[in-house]
């Protein structure tokens, strides 16, 4: 691999990742998160409602039913909302969790149910927000290839628990299917990583770089798997979570086992003062 071919890999990359976090319903579109109480939560663009829209939607538009385990929608009469693509009235709403979100739409406006641990709340996407094209574009390390390692992946007998921290302050478990170890500036490092369910490797680091020019919370970084099955973990590559480009994201942080001593100055920066 040439350092040009590299290079230019790395940069489309790059600029890739700036282009995505525009697209409609991308992170730079969230416009709001309200985690439901029991019962109605009314929506529309009315200072008294629960789920307050932009004003341009009208001042009522329905209500979001919540009864400790499901959520219902239920639109006022004249009001035109999609869900699937589909004019409603009714409808029982899946989460983003589930295989088939139900995803609400009107004017531009997309709402999606979201569970976070025991919380259940509303995720709204405004696409015609001004924040999609003024938004500072990302920042990031000069491509150093020598942050390109290899790394040996080894399965865990069975998948453990892991504690990983969250924006809200709690800390979510996930299972962890095992670990990398890897070799940088002759010292041995060892991470937890996790198969995600299209057979990528995705792993949560923090790394002293954090305390002044990366994200303060750590990083995220997919590890490069070649045809031959070689891994490499490319620290170019690493990026920031998407609590880095909206207040509305709900993060999960890199587990206490994750913590790297040395500073990895390669991939995404954090410019502290960023909105």
């Amino acid at each position: 691999m040439t350092e040009k071919t590299y290079r230019q890999m790395i940069n489309d990359w790059r600029r890739e990742r700036d282009e995505n976090i525009r697209k409609e319903n991308s992170w730079l579109a969230l416009a709001g998160l309200y985690w439901l109480k029991l019962g109605k939560n009314r929506f529309g663009s009315g200072a008294n409602n629960e789920i307050e829209l932009p004003s341009r939607i009208p001042a009522s538009v329905g209500y979001f039913e919540y009864n400790g385990r499901s959520v219902s929608l239920r639109v006022d009469p004249g009001q035109k909302v999609t869900v699937g693509d589909k004019p409603v009235d009714f409808a029982v709403l899946q989460s983003d969790i589930s295989e088939n979100p139900s995803f609400v739409k009107l004017e531009g406006i997309q709402m999606v149910v979201i569970q976070r641990g025991n919380r259940t709340g509303i995720r709204i996407w405004d696409n015609q927000t001004e924040r999609r094209a003024s938004f500072p574009a990302r920042t990031w390390y000069d491509i150093d290839e020598a942050f390109r390692v290899p790394a040996v992946f080894t399965a865990y007998d069975r998948p453990k628990v892991a504690y990983f921290p969250d924006l809200t302050g709690e800390k979510s478990e996930f299972p962890v299917e095992g670990y990398v170890t890897f070799e940088f500036a002759g010292n041995t490092h060892r991470l937890d990583i996790n198969k995600e369910s299209d057979g990528s490797f995705f792993l949560r680091f923090w790394d002293p770089a954090s305390e002044s020019e990366t994200y303060p919370t750590g990083r995220y970084l997919v590890a490069d798997v070649e045809p031959d099955g070689r891994m490499f973990l490319d620290f170019n590559k690493a990026y920031n979570p998407p609590c880095a480009f909206t207040d509305f994201a709900t993060c999960v942080f890199a587990p206490e086992q994750n913590r790297l001593d040395f500073k990895v100055v390669a991939g995404e920066t954090y410019r502290r003062d960023e909105p």
